[in-house]
């Protein structure tokens, strides 16, 4: 987490969000290399990500969820000649609007009744040459969204807030 002084300019700046956000679609993978199926709701269970995505559980526990912004999806499809992206395609678990994933970098928020930190940027791979055709890697960085990991588990359901936590002792002593 950030070692900012939570009493300067920049961190107060940083703490004010313009507004909240809204869960517009969940995906899981529920095998390696497997499209995404998408639901409804999905169950994020604490230090190993959503339930029945085949991530659950891998790695070091920093990329349990990815995330990424519905507007950016406008975006990767204006780069691609004005064609509409398929949030599966992105291999993202959920697609957010109306909020910037980037104004979380160092925070904990909430998605539903989840609560999430987020861990770092999500990087396009290769896969985006594939499911784009050529440029899709290329169109993608940048806006490849963010990943996280489940602090308290939750119900997580299209339409529900993104909304960041107030930060707190535990967000600015290095945790």
């Amino acid at each position: 987490m950030s070692t900012l002084n939570p009493e300067s300019e920049m961190a107060q700046l940083m703490a004010r969000s313009a507004t909240s956000g809204a869960v517009a679609w969940i995906g899981l993978r529920p095998e390696q290399r497997g499209p995404l199926r998408p639901v409804q709701e999905t169950e994020a269970a604490p230090g190993s990500g959503l339930v029945g995505d085949h991530f659950r559980g891998q790695g070091r526990g920093t990329r349990q969820v990815t995330l990424i912004q519905g507007e950016h999806l406008d975006a990767v499809g204006a780069f691609l000649g004005g064609i509409f992206i398929d949030p599966a395609l992105t291999r993202r678990n959920i697609v957010v609007r109306g909020i910037n994933l980037f104004s979380l970098k160092d925070r904990r928020f909430r998605v539903g009744s989840a609560l999430l930190e987020y861990t770092g940027p999500c990087h396009p791979c290769s896969r985006m040459e594939e499911n784009f055709g050529p440029g899709g890697y290329n169109a993608m960085r940048g806006h490849g969204g963010i990943t996280a990991k489940v602090l308290e588990g939750g119900t997580i359901r299209v339409g529900d807030a993104v909304e960041r936590e107030p930060l707190g002792v535990a967000d600015t002593e290095g945790e």
